[in-house]
């Protein structure tokens, strides 16, 4: 495998067929040590985390695939903590999905003055730019079109994707007592130009809350995979 990128929690590899593994690392984003998937830079290294964070993925993987969403997942290596994906370009320097069911994070640290902590938005969905320089900065549909990044089509197709994402996940989460306030997706173009999921999905691109307490990552990961309670 080649080494083609190195990022805060992967690794990313190219294989000779053409296909990508990605290697999980321990390390979570956040702040002074606390957990936030609305971080961008790391904050924590979690024992475990890499193999906990591909398991889950491959869990949640394998549920967007029976309900039709397409995505770059092909195979999991557990043991190696690795994910075998295809190829997918990515919308310029890098783009993200946010799916927002209740308030929090930076959504509240920027319209707090007209919210409260946990009001409901009802799969509200925002862009992102993927650009720690600049704290990855919300942008606009009719924004990502001007500077050539993505066509106003390719937007409504990730808006209305990330949403039915967010419902399959939320679900899920609901089965198991536990509520979803946000979570952020990333996507790509497949070699025919299709629009696909790509990236992980995982306990750190979510903000899962149960009985008014947020889970940090690998308590996440135990509740979903092991039905552990806590």
């Amino acid at each position: 495998m080649k080494l083609i990128f190195q990022g805060k929690t992967k690794d990313v590899y190219e294989n000779e067929n053409g296909t990508l593994t990605l290697k999980l690392k321990d390390d979570a984003t956040g702040k002074d040590g606390v957990f936030d998937p609305g971080e961008n830079a790391v904050g924590l290294s979690i024992e475990g985390l890499g193999r906990e964070s591909l398991r889950m993925s491959a869990y949640y993987f394998e549920k967007m695939t029976a309900h039709g969403i397409p995505n770059h997942y092909i195979s999991s290596d557990f043991d190696a903590a690795t994910m075998d994906v295809l190829p997918a370009e990515k919308f310029g320097h890098g783009l993200e999905f946010v799916c927002r069911l209740k308030a929090d994070g930076s959504f509240l640290r920027r319209y707090g003055a007209y919210t409260t902590h946990g009001a409901n938005l009802n799969y509200l969905v925002e862009a992102t730019l993927k650009d720690d320089e600049r704290k990855d900065p919300p942008i606009t549909k009719d924004a990502l079109s001007a500077l050539k990044i993505q066509t106003p089509e390719e937007y409504d197709i990730c808006a209305e994707l990330t949403q039915k994402i967010a419902k399959i996940i939320a679900e899920d989460l609901a089965s198991k007592g536990l509520d979803l306030f946000d979570l952020k997706v990333e996507f790509g173009k497949n070699a025919n130009g299709e629009v696909i999921l790509k990236d992980e999905l995982s306990a750190g691109i979510m903000r899962v809350y149960k009985n008014g307490k947020i889970i940090p990552p690998m308590e996440l990961g135990a509740l979903i995979l092991y039905r552990v309670e806590r």
